[in-house]
């Protein structure tokens, strides 16, 4: 898929290297087509690494796609340069008066953290609730998908007694559900994180489903009936060596830490892992991609009522008939 995102971004180059087809702004503003506009709110301290990720699971549709960058105001990033971030971010405020077909919201490294100790937990909360009007379908990833969870329905993460670090099956709960359509009944996440969400939390809240989930993991993909909410709790947009990486950082740096699981080969740290996810990741960004395309209005600005139109459809039919 043509993505359209700011020409300079380091990870359009490193997209175009990998044969991954970005527009140049001036081509993308010739085309007679309204992209989808995606907003992505990046709580990564690896920016850019992180940009390049998602970029590269978004390109894998035929739809055209601009993308925009989100930062909070309340945390002074200090991995990414403030230079990268006037650049090619922008804070909420440049935001809240949109309307966007897509929003992203990435994990983040505080799960040690009570969410409301979280020095931008307030800032978070206001814009999960700017999109439940403001955004036709939210996708939240690890540390933001239990943030959303907590702020939107009080489901509590459970701290766990050691990091859940490595590559896991997880099994598929309904082969026949519009975002996990062609996926294996059995498909591998990574997952790096230190707290979980329990099923039985979710069951109370029957407006939730859990698409797929693990033995070791829990939930892995749990969505709202009307896909308004996405949220995944691992991390598919990782790459083959991320996993690596932060092994070797927390090695080098002298911190107690476990090879992860299912992801070196013979356990051998020094050998290249198996790149076990990669087309379930790109299927699931490419079967939301469509949800968006099919449903969402052409005008932006009717984004709100559609939202509402949809949530009415579900609590009166039970589940989106044509999905």
């Amino acid at each position: 898929m043509p993505i359209n995102v700011s020409d300079g971004l380091p990870a359009k180059k490193i997209l175009h290297e990998e044969r991954i087809f970005a527009l140049e702004e001036e081509v993308a503003s010739r085309q007679d087509i309204r992209p989808l506009k995606v907003a992505i709110l990046n709580l990564m301290p690896t920016k850019i690494e992180t940009e390049t990720q998602i970029l590269r699971l978004i390109s894998k549709s035929p739809i055209q796609v601009a993308c925009d960058f989100m930062r909070v105001s309340s945390h002074e990033s200090k991995n990414t340069s403030a230079d990268h971030l006037i650049k090619f971010y922008d804070s909420f405020d440049h935001f809240e008066d949109k309307n966007y077909d897509g929003l992203i919201i990435t994990g983040a490294p505080v799960e040690h953290l009570p969410f409301e100790g979280v020095d931008y937990w307030d800032e978070f909360c206001r814009i999960v609730d700017w999109s439940q009007e403001h955004v036709f379908s939210t996708m939240s990833l690890c540390w933001g998908a239990l943030g959303m969870l907590y702020h939107l329905y009080g489901i509590r993460k459970r701290q766990l007694p050691s990091k859940l670090f490595g590559v896991f099956p997880q099994r598929l709960c309904d082969e026949y559900n519009f975002l996990t359509n062609g996926f294996d009944e059995v498909h591998n996440m990574p997952h790096s994180r230190h707290a979980a969400i329990e099923t039985i939390d979710l069951a109370e809240h029957p407006e939730l489903q859990v698409l797929s989930e693990g033995f070791a993991t829990g939930p892995a993909l749990v969505a709202t009936r009307d896909f308004h909410e996405i949220y995944v709790t691992g991390h598919f947009e990782y790459g083959r060596d991320t996993l690596a990486g932060e092994y070797w950082r927390d090695f080098r740096a002298g911190k107690p830490i476990k090879l992860p699981e299912n992801y070196f080969p013979d356990d051998n740290p020094e050998r290249q892992p198996i790149f076990t996810w990669r087309s379930h990741a790109n299927l699931l960004y490419r079967n939301w991609l469509n949800w968006i395309y099919q449903m969402t209005p052409y005008d932006l600005d009717k984004i709100p009522v559609e939202i509402a139109r949809l949530h009415d459809m579900v609590q009166s039919a039970g589940r989106v008939e044509k999905f």
